[in-house]
């Protein structure tokens, strides 16, 4: 047996995959209980009327293409959501076994851990070291019954990169024990490296990678999991057989071909300059108690009255997220950064 296979459910290991219609397309289809007409105003490419590839080849290619790895470590699903659930459904048997997650972080892990029954362990971040992760307290408290650990870098909703080498180190220790994720969803905001070119050494090393953040593609729902093409084999059996939709295969292709990347590229840059800018502003407003360094498309900022803060906002029609309940947050907002007329009309707002 295999590491994965090793580490995950017994029941996921035995598990005889769904085997949906055969993909052929050079042959017309009577195998899947299609209509053979469109329906109108289906203008798509490919016709609604016809299931969707699984794990679109064509996708495949260029997500990995993208992300400068093989395309046999790469799963396509629904954000970067579904492949957190997947993780911990492959992984972890309700009642017995746990995740570890390192709050303040994204709330996905924890939930689709309790949804599967998993316990959650957590370590909390250094707030007085910059919300810098606590690797002692990660490594002993990865009892044998944690069987995923989520990392969040750059990570939300502080902004700040995690070190990668105290990463790399744990996952180096953690060998064969758990899964490290490393969610990467911010990464194109940094001039830093991903992770993922480590799998070689470290194959129990997952990095979770979305379109929905630089690349402007949060409503087509297009995640990827990067990772030992066993673990990628075992999360296949899992997915559902069509996990992408063919308006989001046909939109996602388009929109990643080399022009469309330039373009991401310079707005990326525009997103960046406007964090510094924004970063300035906000840091010399009276009411303002600190504005943490950001890695990400975000700034964390704490306020004197959080709560009157929000309400400014609100009446200069603008939503910034309540970073309140989080721990160790208790008078924050993390503000997404805008367009330039947006950011400005926020900080006349809280002047």
């Amino acid at each position: 047996m295999s590491w994965a296979t090793e580490l995950a459910r017994p029941e996921i290991v035995a598990l005889k995959a769904y085997e949906h219609a055969a993909w052929e397309p050079g042959l017309e289809r009577l195998h899947a209980n299609e209509l053979p007409w469109r329906a109108l105003g289906d203008d798509s490419l490919a016709g609604l009327n016809r299931y969707p590839e699984p794990q679109p080849g064509a996708l495949i290619e260029r997500l990995a293409a993208l992300y400068g790895v093989a395309p046999e470590s790469v799963l396509a699903g629904r954000g970067s959501d579904e492949a957190i659930d997947l993780l911990v459904r492959a992984f972890c048997r309700a009642g017995c076994d746990a995740v570890l997650v390192c709050p303040p972080t994204f709330g996905m892990y924890a939930v689709a851990a309790r949804i599967q029954g998993a316990h959650v362990v957590t370590v909390p971040l250094r707030a007085d070291a910059g919300f810098a992760l606590d690797e002692r307290a990660v490594l002993e408290r990865c009892t044998a019954d944690v069987k995923v650990v989520f990392l969040c870098s750059p990570n939300n909703p502080t902004g700040n990169l995690l070190e990668e080498q105290t990463i790399v180190r744990i996952a180096g220790k953690l060998a064969g024990r758990a899964v490290v994720v490393v969610d990467e969803a911010y990464l194109e905001f940094t001039d830093t490296q991903s992770l993922a070119r480590h799998l070689a050494k470290l194959p129990h090393l997952a990095i979770l990678r979305t379109l929905s953040k630089a690349h402007g593609l949060a409503g087509a729902r297009c995640g990827t999991l990067i990772a030992d093409p066993e673990v990628i084999a075992l999360l296949r059996k899992v997915i559902p057989p069509y996990a992408i939709a063919q308006l989001t295969l046909e939109a996602v292709l388009k929109l990643l071909d080399p022009a469309k990347l330039a373009d991401a590229s310079k707005r990326i840059a525009l997103i960046r300059a406007e964090r510094e800018r924004l970063t300035a502003a906000l840091a010399a407003l009276p009411q303002v108690v600190r504005v943490w360094p950001s890695a990400a498309n975000f700034v964390l900022t704490e306020f004197t009255d959080a709560g009157a803060a929000l309400e400014r906002a609100r009446d200069a029609r603008l939503l910034v997220r309540d970073a309140r309940a989080y721990p160790a947050l208790g008078c924050a907002l993390r503000i997404t950064i805008g367009s330039i007329e947006q950011n400005n009309r926020l900080l006349e707002a809280w002047r």
